[in-house]
């Protein structure tokens, strides 16, 4: 039986790189740990000693340190704060590329993929006239003991607030300048053939911009290692969908207002060019992002939050719908919709609630106040 918390705890930082970091590894100790055994024992499942671990992990760290040295540095204090080794932290920002690399030696496929449905409300459909932005993030159930929901107080940049697991250094989130970012699973044919910056520093970068084409800029030139959607918007009224390929981004523009977005592949440029390798572990991705838009649609042409919600919970085809109910994979883990995260960047305001299928209760963390339980939701 899996339990939901009522709320993901909040961390908040300030001061150099380091002294950042070192305050989120003391606040969010165990929560870090946690999240260093998930990987390190995925790892080890996979038959990796610890010299090919350490070998897969250490790879990654020069990549990391070129595309911006503040973020080692940051992750080395989260690795004091926390009193675990670097490496763990390494592995928990880099833990998409390494396991999946370490899956492709082994030959062992993936059986819960890092899913996520997310969507953009633009302020010409929006009740209030504020965009609105948001996702449910689906992966490990386990992982709703490790998720924190961080604010950064930036010395060289705006600040910004991401929902992230422990250790990370960005999942989703917004920042002061009204940027905001989500991610969604994709794969390709061309993935893992080259190394590439690790998925949650680029997002990272996406929230340290204060404009937000510099954003756009960090999403689509980056190399990666593999495939992944990222959604940017800015409050002012933008927002763009952009599927990336390791060395090519497909962007994808809002209809009638709205952005929607799954896991699979919808660029027809990007379809004649690559191939989608997602549909055998995701193929519910065909009607979630179906779903999400035709119920925002019948709610006619101004959205509220609530209404996106709404969407987000959707159960059709349960257990493998939008809000994914904790079920056991081939190899017995159990999946979920981790978080549901609704953002809206020119209020500041980011609401998120734990394993939304089973808890509607949502926490409403702010750039500027402390968090503030919500009632359930309908």
């Amino acid at each position: 039986m899996t339990i939901a918390p009522q709320s993901f705890p909040f961390v908040s930082v300030s001061g150099s790189p380091r002294e950042r970091g070192r305050q989120y590894g003391e606040a969010a100790a165990d929560r870090v740990r946690i999240s260093a055994e998930i990987y390190a024992s995925q790892l080890t499942d996979l038959g990796l000693d610890e010299r090919a671990t350490a070998g897969l992990i250490s790879d990654f760290v020069p990549l990391m340190e070129d595309f911006g040295a503040h973020y080692v540095e940051e992750m080395r204090g989260i690795a004091e704060g926390a009193d675990i080794p670097f490496e763990h932290v390494v592995l928990i920002n880099a833990r998409t590329e390494i396991v999946s690399m370490a899956r492709l030696e082994t030959g062992i496929p993936e059986d819960d993929p890092d899913g996520c449905t997310g969507a953009v409300i633009l302020p010409s459909r929006s009740a209030t006239g504020r965009l609105i932005h948001g996702q449910n993030w689906d992966w490990r159930a386990k992982c709703a003991e490790t998720a924190i929901v961080l604010r950064v107080a930036n010395d060289d940049g705006p600040d910004f607030m991401t929902f992230t697991e422990a250790g990370g250094l960005a999942r989703c989130g917004m920042n002061a300048a009204g940027i905001a970012i989500t991610a969604n699973y994709l794969e390709s044919d061309r993935d893992y053939k080259t190394r590439g910056v690790p998925l949650p520093l680029i997002r990272r970068k996406a929230l340290e911009q204060q404009h937000v084409a510099l954003a756009m800029r960090a999403v689509a030139i980056t190399p990666k290692a593999c495939a992944n959607n990222m959604i940017v918007s800015q409050s002012g009224g933008w927002a763009i969908d952009f599927e990336c390929a390791p060395d090519e981004t497909f962007p994808l523009y809002p209809d009638d207002g709205l952005v929607v977005h799954a896991n699979h592949w919808l660029s027809p440029v990007a379809l004649s060019k690559l191939k989608d390798m997602g549909i055998p572990s995701t193929p519910d991705s065909f009607y979630r992002d179906w779903r999400v838009r035709e119920l925002l649609q019948a709610k006619g042409r101004k959205l509220t939050a609530e209404d996106l919600k709404a969407a987000f919970f959707d159960d059709f085809a349960t257990p493998y719908a939008v809000c994914r109910p904790p079920r056991p994979t081939a190899r017995g883990n159990l999946s979920a919709t981790v978080a549901m995260v609704i953002m809206e960047p020119e209020t500041g305001v980011m609401e998120v609630a734990p394993l939304p299928a089973i808890n509607r209760t949502f926490t409403r963390y702010s750039l500027a106040d402390d968090p503030v339980e919500l009632e359930a939701a309908e």
